[in-house]
């Protein structure tokens, strides 16, 4: 893997409410996205009940996909580390406890709140007490991606990616990262995080989700420049959307959703807000107003607070708009398989 540029990124905002939507239809960023029980147990965490996560990951099992996902948003609560310390004491040989605490520790040194030094320690425990578990590293590349050096993100992927290789979470931060390399130079399909994702997604089974990459990399593509002003604010300004590979790309990943939807994927919603953003900037409403409504009261922060923008707002306006463009277009995807 060729070198890749650090860029300093500020740390996150405090996360927001894990909880269910505010009302019916009504979307609200909730990184629990469509989990019930995930969300449940994200609120019990947050007011000292460990074991209902304890239950809870113990039903996980080695999903791995799932296990990251549960384990990153928990870890983002309020009070998770210090909740995930009181479980490590009463069960220290626990080594769902011990990952909890790993990445609650990253998220902590992310928002400047512990060391990197320590965040990293907590996940290499962790990854001890677990060798078999990618979720771990998964940690230690999330810190990496923010603090670490190049070789310190190759080498955590590798890590995860030889215990889970097809694992999600750990190939759309890859693609983020490789997207920040090279910020001033305008958008090339030989670009590494376009030839990442195309790899991955090449090699990747058929029914794997990481065939939508490429749609990934391509709004991250848009992310970096539009942060170093070489594209504009308002992402429906972009002229690459339009590009000949641009549509190839859109028109894969919707072939892709059509046939395999990946509705038992933990992510899918994360998967299903990146084609939306895609497809409704290229102007193919039936297929956006389609993809919102199997979205539903769930949009995800990325790719939609691209750049800087309210993700939720954003959400809303392209939406509204999909939905009026396409009219009476019928929402049924297996109604979308004519090629547009």
């Amino acid at each position: 893997m060729e070198p890749l540029t650090v860029i300093s990124i500020s740390p996150s905002p405090p996360p927001p409410s894990l909880g269910r939507t505010r009302c019916p239809g009504a979307p609200v960023l909730a990184p629990a996205l469509d989990d019930t029980q995930l969300a449940i147990a994200a609120e019990a965490l947050a007011l000292g009940q460990w074991v209902r996560v304890r239950t809870l990951l113990a039903a996980t099992g080695e999903d791995w996909d799932l296990r990251g996902h549960r384990l990153t948003v928990l870890a983002t609560g309020p009070g998770s580390a210090a909740w995930a310390g009181d479980w490590q004491l009463a069960e220290p040989d626990s080594g769902d406890a011990a990952t909890l605490l790993a990445l609650a520790t990253v998220h902590l040194a992310l928002r400047g709140e512990s060391s990197a030094e320590a965040a990293a320690k907590a996940c290499a425990t962790a990854a001890r007490m677990l060798p078999a578990d990618p979720t771990p590293w998964l940690g230690a590349l999330i810190l990496a991606r923010r603090t670490g050096t190049p070789d310190a993100r190759a080498h955590a992927f590798h890590q995860v990616r030889a215990r889970h290789r097809d694992h999600h979470h750990a190939h759309h931060l890859m693609t983020a990262s490789l997207a920040e390399q090279w910020p001033g130079v305008t958008d090339d399909p030989r670009h590494p995080a376009h030839a990442f994702a195309a790899r991955a997604a090449a090699r990747a089974p058929a029914d794997s989700p990481l065939a939508l990459l490429p749609v990934v990399a391509h709004a991250e593509r848009y992310r970096v420049l539009a942060a170093a002003g070489l594209a504009p604010p308002d992402p429906a300004d972009w002229g690459p959307w339009s590009t000949r590979r641009a549509r190839q790309v859109l028109q894969s990943a919707v072939d892709w959703w059509l046939e395999w939807e990946g509705e038992e994927h933990p992510r899918r919603k994360i998967d299903l807000n990146f084609l939306a953003h895609a497809t409704f900037h290229q102007g193919r409403m039936a297929e956006a107003a389609a993809l919102f409504g199997r979205i539903g009261p769930y949009p995800t922060r990325a790719p939609w607070s691209y750049p800087g923008r309210d993700a939720e707002g954003a959400f809303r306006a392209a939406r509204a708009t999909a939905l009026r463009r396409a009219g009476n277009a019928p929402r049924d995807p297996a109604a979308l398989m004519t090629k547009v």
